[in-house]
């Protein structure tokens, strides 16, 4: 339903009144003519349902996404439909896709029959070597009242989920693997947006550690980190049923994998820090000396605001927000046949798109400039994130010049702007830094 012009979003994330207070209150309106609307987004599509993707990025860019369509328009900016694909195709597309989540999710229940059991852990099951742990502290049992699970007697509160516990010994190091990331993705699930009415359902809980617990199972390079849970949480608010949650996580999660790629000698998001670093070398000099004589400039202090695309900076809702004006700014038309690997869809998908050209109209601001400038640089487009950050770093440039004197100073000024951030002006002000910055560095170059 269309609210009035101005509207806060914030009534379609409800707070737990307890949190109430200590909620930072959301500065996205719902506004008319502004905001994408149901109505504008369904006229977007013809006949057949193929979208027109361009009417829709600026208006997205304007004024966000109206919160009753955000689930269904986030699977185009992250990838997951085609915009010239029809009603048929992406039916089909879903159906497919629904199957081999339930596949994948069979298997994990295959490993440990809690998955898909409207269940999850908490504590540990297995050792590092594979020896299962007989009684661990499991979160089984539903509290009625407050909606979350709490420690059973002597760690299992049912017989009948007993079997999940009696394991043998596990000998495949992936299954092992595997295994000892289920408790932490059960601590990280009940401590994930836990000021919100809708985590007060052992339903919703248990369907976020399903999506993670499977996708840690698939994703053999990077399995689970810390962060995930937050980056996965929206779509399971957003979109009702879980297998299509699942694949919205997992397309923004080829964006962001690299970020929690870490070995015994790196981080993931160290690539995108030092790319922080040479961005805010180039676009303010003098702060980024100062960063460096605080010794800050291996940029760590920013290591959450791309870890987790600013969750934690933002209210819930201007962090969606937020996510899908960057994802409107960088659209590629093109990214579902790079995203897509099965064979006879992609093939189907080269048919039906053969002699097609990229539009510049059908891609993001952000990509136009890129592809207007990638012929001047030979080096990779930095992805918007990044211009976010040091637009942040550029606002507060003045403050963390003037005041910061070790970075204890850095982190405390950048936390106390939680909470106070817009994210239309951050959005702005990365633009125009991208701007500032390829010129700058083709000028360098030159």
């Amino acid at each position: 339903m269309w609210r009035d012009s101005g509207t806060p979003a914030d009534s379609f994330y409800q707070v737990r009144p307890e949190y109430a207070d200590d909620v930072p209150k959301s500065r996205f309106k719902i506004k008319t003519g502004k905001t994408l609307s149901s109505r504008k987004w369904h006229s977007a599509f013809d006949a057949e349902g193929r979208l027109d993707i361009g009417k829709t990025l600026s208006r997205i860019y304007r004024g966000g996404i109206h919160p009753s369509i955000r689930g269904e328009v986030w699977e185009f900016l992250l990838g997951c439909y085609d915009p010239k694909s029809t009603f048929d195709e992406r039916e089909q597309i879903r159906q497919r896709r629904r199957m081999q989540y339930a596949k994948w999710k069979e298997d994990c229940r295959q490993l440990f029959p809690l998955v898909g059991s409207g269940k999850f852990i908490t504590a540990p099951i297995i050792t590092e070597d594979g020896q299962p742990i007989q009684d661990p502290l499991v979160l089984l049992e539903t509290n009625a009242d407050k909606g979350v699970t709490v420690p059973a007697q002597n760690g299992i509160n049912d017989s009948s989920t007993g079997s999940a516990h009696n394991l043998e010994k596990v000998m495949d190091k992936r299954v092992i693997q595997w295994m000892l990331t289920l408790h932490q993705i059960g601590l990280d699930v009940v401590r994930t947006d836990r000021t919100l009415v809708f985590y007060e359902k052992q339903e919703n809980l248990s369907k976020l550690w399903d999506i993670l617990a499977v996708y840690a199972w698939i994703d053999i390079d990077v399995g689970y980190c810390q962060g995930m849970s937050d980056l996965c949480s929206p779509m399971v608010i957003l979109l009702n049923d879980e297998a299509d949650a699942f694949w919205c996580f997992e397309r923004l999660m080829r964006r962001l994998r690299g970020n929690f790629r870490c070995t015994n000698n790196s981080v993931g998001v160290e690539a995108q820090l030092s790319n922080l670093a040479l961005v805010t070398q180039v676009i303010d000099p003098k702060l980024h000396q100062h960063i460096e004589a605080l010794g800050g400039g291996d940029y760590l202090f920013a290591f959450r605001m791309l870890m987790v695309l600013f969750r934690r900076e933002f209210s819930f809702c201007d962090s969606l927000y937020l996510w899908e004006m960057m994802w409107a700014l960088e659209y590629d038309p093109d990214l579902f046949l790079i995203y897509e690997e099965s064979e006879s869809v992609s093939k189907k998908a080269e048919r039906s798109t053969k002699g097609r050209t990229k539009s510049l109209r059908q891609c993001g601001k952000f990509e136009r400039e890129n592809m207007k400038n990638a012929a001047k640089t030979a080096d990779a487009p930095l992805p918007i994130s990044v211009f976010l950050v040091a637009s942040v770093l550029k606002d507060e440039s003045s403050k963390l010049k003037h005041e910061a004197r070790g970075l204890d100073d850095v982190v405390k000024i950048l936390n106390d702007m939680t909470g106070k951030l817009d994210a239309k002006k951050a959005c702005t002000g990365a633009m125009k830094l991208h701007r500032k910055y390829l010129k700058k560095a083709h000028a360098n170059k030159s």
